[in-house]
């Protein structure tokens, strides 16, 4: 199908520039036209400013079944921990299914085309498979298609509740009891023309030292995304330097982990020697600032990871809000709290983490971009509502940022295909209520 799209202003990864027609073909960008002053006959019309699809590299989407939930009471991760297993206990393929669905339409509806989900409920509760293995998968990547999105699957392995330590009761079903296991399962998955399948290592407390080769190499014959939570805690390093002698990252290295497909997720208590391990090997990170900070987790040294060479993108991985323009923007506020000066990224770097990097995070490196041979994946946000009304047209990016928030998405557009239209999702007709049904049958 080939379909033109006219937008009044589109950020062209340095500068936000009027008029620009794009002309898409089979769900890609065949050409980009500058200075058109108005709109190609036959051509739709986007009001606002278009940026490429916004890429969300971390979810657990069953999390979003906690929003305020959790927020009664003081607590640290380990507390909040329990909660989120209690509702991890609940779900089934059907449930998930539809909790999946929802939440990846609140996502289309913020502007996010694609998403990293990183994925470890496989079994059933205690552990026993269900008759299709992978049936907690395929439901989720059922889920992405209905709601209109890509996914990557980063189909996690988990093994251990601790270092040396079995499962726990609650982690049961995660685990597939030996990393080769865990290679034999999710080598069933296949890839469609809107999922991709990568790896994840949990942590390094939940995948036995020995076990990490394994993981690293099934990724590397594929050539898929590997992600793993990375220093999240202090409790983490204190514990894996009193089991090996060196901090998680050095671990991870040691067994060949660390490398360009790979990206940490959190990267938050680093030393001066893991950020260089990092940044040197090429390794990503993944920052998720929202959540970071609602569950009192810290603020990771961003900027230093990224001027050692390694590539920033962005999640919103509890969900405590699906927005990845607050996440661009909180990553900037929360290294300027901490260092109390202003202006480390500026808005166009910030747009390429929650963009281009965070689809190259995610195995999708052809999106991400406005140019021809990119995906045809688009995101408008309104500059004239409350919040973005005002500022230069120029200034576009920066009032994204640090302005918009995703009730200022208008459009998204995926493959060429019109996924949300002035701010209504056009597969999911109401997603407030399936979101509400959705959790309500988990409580249930």
């Amino acid at each position: 199908m080939t379909r033109t799209y006219w937008l009044e202003h589109a950020w062209l990864g340095t500068h936000v520039e009027p008029g620009v027609a794009v002309d898409t073909k089979d769900g890609r960008i065949t050409a980009v036209h500058q200075k058109t002053d108005a709109p190609p006959p036959g051509a739709e019309t986007l009001r606002g400013l278009t940026l490429p699809g916004l890429a969300n590299a971390h979810s657990h989407a069953f999390h979003r079944a906690l929003r305020g939930t959790v927020q009664v009471g003081s607590g640290t991760f380990w507390t909040w921990r329990e909660v989120m297993y209690a509702t991890a206990d609940r779900l089934t393929p059907d449930t998930y299914h539809a909790l999946a669905r929802a939440v990846y339409a609140e996502m289309a509806l913020a502007g996010i085309t694609a998403v990293g989900e990183f994925h470890y409920v496989h079994h059933a509760p205690g552990g026993t498979p269900y008759a299709d293995p992978n049936a907690m998968g395929e439901a989720l990547i059922a889920a992405a298609a209905e709601a209109g999105i890509r996914i990557t699957l980063l189909d996690t392995c988990y093994l251990s509740s601790g270092f040396g330590q079995p499962p726990g009761a609650h982690q049961l079903r995660f685990s597939d009891r030996t990393a080769e296991k865990w290679a034999e399962r999710c080598s069933v998955l296949k890839e469609r023309d809107h999922a991709r399948i990568g790896a994840a290592i949990h942590s390094v407390r939940a995948v036995p030292a020995d076990q990490l080769a394994t993981v690293a190499r099934w990724a590397e014959e594929r050539r898929a995304p590997l992600h793993v939570h990375l220093s999240e805690q202090t409790a983490e390093n204190d514990a894996c330097r009193e089991v090996h002698g060196c901090t998680p990252t050095q671990l991870l290295a040691l067994h060949g982990v660390l490398g360009p497909r790979t990206t940490g997720v959190h990267n938050t208590h680093l030393t001066a020697e893991d950020i260089s391990l990092i940044g040197g090997s090429g390794t990503g990170t993944c920052m998720c600032p929202t959540t970071e900070r609602d569950l009192a987790d810290g603020i990771g040294p961003a900027v230093a990871l990224q001027n050692e060479g390694s590539p920033l993108s962005l999640g919103s991985d509890s969900h405590a809000v699906i927005d990845l323009l607050e996440e661009a923007r909180a990553m900037e506020l929360n290294e300027r709290l901490r260092s109390r000066t202003r202006g480390h990224w500026t808005a166009a770097a910030l747009l390429r983490a929650a963009t281009a990097d965070g689809h190259a995070a995610l195995g999708w490196a052809d999106a991400g971009t406005l140019e021809p041979g990119a995906l045809a994946d688009l995101t408008t946000i309104a500059l004239d509502s409350v919040r973005t009304a005002g500022p230069l047209p120029r200034l576009g990016a920066e009032t994204a940022v640090f302005a918009a928030t995703a009730a200022d998405v208008r459009h998204t557009v995926v493959g060429g295909r019109h996924v949300v239209r002035d701010g209504a999702h056009t597969l999911v007709p109401d997603v407030p209520q399936a979101l509400a049904q959705a959790v309500d049958a988990l409580r249930a």
